[in-house]
């Protein structure tokens, strides 16, 4: 029987200045890779990773430029074409602004309220 996995993504950007991808998208990549049933909720600023339009290719320090930009919300969608869900906080969206033209298509949209039955479906929870 697949383990069922829900990752709440709180903090964004986590180690994307050193790497090419966010670290916990790409955990849950290669788990679900291995056979185990992987979804993701977007809270908080995380919420943010949704937005098509992020290109962060002009990005620079001194003289270094990050070569390999993330590309998180390609990340996300490729996580969904491989059987996983996407969740995300409607209220944390309209908080930042973000708008739902915006984003990828196929994020389940919840209001708070409902992401506690939402754990009820999981064997484990994985806060990052």
């Amino acid at each position: 029987m697949k383990v069922k996995v829900l990752n709440i993504v709180e903090t964004a950007y986590r180690a994307t200045l050193e790497e090419q991808d966010d670290p916990v998208i790409w955990l849950c990549r290669s788990i679900q890779g291995a056979g185990a049933g992987v979804d993701v909720l977007l809270v908080g600023n995380a919420v943010n990773y949704l937005a098509r339009d992020q290109d962060a290719s002009g990005l620079s320090f001194g003289g270094e430029r990050q070569t390999q930009p993330p590309r998180l919300a390609a990340d996300l969608e490729q996580l969904m074409a491989a059987g996983g869900a996407v969740f995300a906080a409607r209220e944390d969206a309209a908080e930042r602004g973000l708008a739902r033209e915006r984003c990828i298509e196929g994020v389940e949209w919840l209001d708070r309220a409902d992401v506690a039955p939402l754990l009820d479906r999981y064997d484990r929870i994985w806060y990052w």
